[in-house]
């Protein structure tokens, strides 16, 4: 795709992303878009918290 480059490891693994800045300056909520995905997929193994949990510890913290 024109404007981004992959940068591999000896075994043709990606390890970065340089996307070129004239080409997606403009593209604010797209990058967004795959910076949400790139941190779900980051986080997919993380313990899950159970809603109410989140609730009851903002309001005993006074952020709620």
């Amino acid at each position: 795709m024109k404007g981004i480059t992959y940068i591999t490891d000896k075994k043709q693994r990606v390890q970065s992303v340089v996307l070129d800045y004239k080409l997606f300056k403009n593209a604010g909520e797209e990058l967004e878009d795959i910076f949400d995905v790139l941190v779900a997929e980051a986080r997919k193994n993380e313990k899950n918290v159970p809603f109410d949990n989140v609730i009851e510890n903002l309001k005993r913290k006074g952020k709620l």
